[in-house]
C-alpha cells in the first residue's frame, strides 16, 4: 500500500426528504446545466442566437441519456441488474456509455438544427468544449460510484476501492484532466487559428477516442473483448481514424469564395460591386443614392460595368472629363480620391 492514496468515498449520496439524491445522477445534471451554459456563451459570442442552445439541449440531453445508456446495455449485458424489471433503465447505478450518449445526442441536435435553420458546423464547433467539460464533471460521479478504476499501482494519487485491497489507477481522475486539458486547448484554436467549422468538433472526437485506446489499457473493469482487447478500445481506435479524416476534409476543401473564383472575373467583380453597395439600394437598378456633399459621381446608380470596374480595382478613373468625374459634379474633377468614385471633402 502507498504511504498516500485517494480514499474510496464512504457514500455515493443523500437524502433530500423521501428523496435519495446520488452523487453520480447530481454530477450529470451539474455537467449538463454548464455544457448549456458555455455553449450559450460561445454562440453569443460568435454572433449567433443563443436561444437554440436551449432548444437544442431540451432534445439532444434526453436522447443522449437514452442513447448512452443502450450502448451499455449491448456492450455490457451482464452488468444489468437481474433482480428488478428496471435494471436495464437503472441509470443511476451507473453505466451510460459515452459513445451512444454523444451519437444520440448528436442526431437529435442536428434534427433540431435543420428545424431551427441553422448550420451544423459552427454549432458544433462551440459545443466541442463544452462536452468535453459536462464528461470532466460527470466522471466525478464515477468516483463516488467507485468505478471505472485501472489497475493496481503503487503511484501516491492510487484510489482506493471498498473491499479491494491495494489502491489503483483512478482512471477516471486521468479522464478529468485529460478533457479540461483538451477543452481548454480547443478554446485556444478557436481563437487563435482558423480552422473551418466543424473543425473543432472533429478534433474534439480525435483526441478524447485517442486517450481513450490508452485508458482501456489501463482499465480492469468488465468488459467485453474481441481478438483479447477490450470492445471500447475497437471503438474508441476507429472514432479516433474518423475523427483524423473527417478534419481533414474538413481543411482541404475549398470554401465557397474560392469556389466561386473559378466562375470567371465577371462573377468576381459582381460580387465586389454588391460588397461595395452594402450601405445602399440592395440592387443596382434601384433608386440613386444621395450625392455627396461636393456633388460628386452617384455611385449607387452606376451600371454594372461601372461596378465592374471599380471592382477590378482601376485606379485609373482619372479621365476628368468621364461619366464618373467632373462632368456630373462640380469642380474640374482634380479633388478626386484616387481608386475611388468619392471626393475629398
Amino acid at each position: 500500500m502507498p504511504l498516500s492514496y485517494i480514499p474510496s468515498p464512504s457514500v455515493n449520496g443523500f437524502h433530500l426528504g423521501p428523496l435519495f439524491v446520488h452523487f453520480y445522477g447530481l454530477m450529470y445534471v451539474i455537467g449538463i446545466t454548464l455544457a448549456v451554459i458555455i455553449t450559450q456563451r460561445r454562440v453569443r459570442a460568435s454572433g449567433g442566437d443563443p436561444s437554440v442552445v436551449g432548444d437544442v439541449a431540451v432534445w439532444a440531453v434526453p436522447a443522449g441519456i437514452i442513447g448512452g445508456r443502450i450502448y451499455f446495455d449491448i456492450t455490457t449485458p451482464s452488468q444489468i441488474s437481474p433482480h428488478t424489471w428496471w435494471g436495464a433503465f437503472a441509470v443511476w447505478n451507473g453505466g451510460l456509455g459515452i459513445w451512444g450518449g454523444i451519437a444520440a445526442g448528436a442526431l437529435a441536435g442536428i434534427w433540431r438544427l435543420r428545424r431551427r435553420g441553422v448550420a451544423f458546423g459552427p454549432f458544433a464547433d462551440a459545443v466541442a468544449p463544452a462536452l468535453l467539460v459536462a464528461q470532466a464533471v460527470g466522471r466525478i460521479g464515477n468516483y463516488f460510484n467507485q468505478e471505472l478504476y485501472g489497475s493496481h499501482t503503487t503511484m501516491p494519487w492510487g484510489l482506493r476501492i471498498s473491499g479491494h485491497p491495494g489502491a489503483y489507477h483512478p482512471t477516471f481522475l486521468y479522464e478529468l484532466i485529460f478533457d479540461l486539458a483538451l477543452a481548454a486547448l480547443l478554446v485556444w484554436l478557436g481563437h487563435h487559428t482558423a480552422i473551418r467549422p466543424p473543425g473543432l468538433f472533429a478534433l474534439y472526437v480525435t483526441g478524447y477516442s485517442a486517450f481513450r485506446i490508452y485508458e482501456e489499457s489501463l482499465r480492469i473493469d468488465y468488459s467485453q473483448h474481441f481478438l483479447g482487447l477490450r470492445l471500447n478500445t475497437f471503438v474508441a481506435s476507429a472514432l479516433a481514424l474518423i475523427g483524423i479524416i473527417w478534419f481533414s476534409y474538413t481543411q482541404r476543401r475549398r470554401p465557397a469564395a474560392a469556389a466561386g473564383a473559378g466562375a470567371g472575373p465577371g462573377a468576381v467583380a459582381g460580387d465586389a460591386a454588391d460588397a461595395s453597395h452594402a450601405g445602399g439600394p440592395a440592387d443596382a437598378g434601384g433608386p440613386p443614392a444621395a450625392e455627396s456633399a461636393t456633388g460628386g459621381a452617384d455611385a449607387a446608380g452606376a451600371d454594372t460595368a461601372g461596378g465592374a470596374d471599380a471592382a477590378a480595382g482601376a485606379d485609373d478613373v482619372a479621365d476628368p472629363e468621364g461619366e464618373g468625374g467632373a462632368a456630373e459634379g462640380s469642380g474640374d474633377g482634380t479633388d478626386i480620391i484616387p481608386g475611388t468614385s468619392g471626393r475629398r471633402g
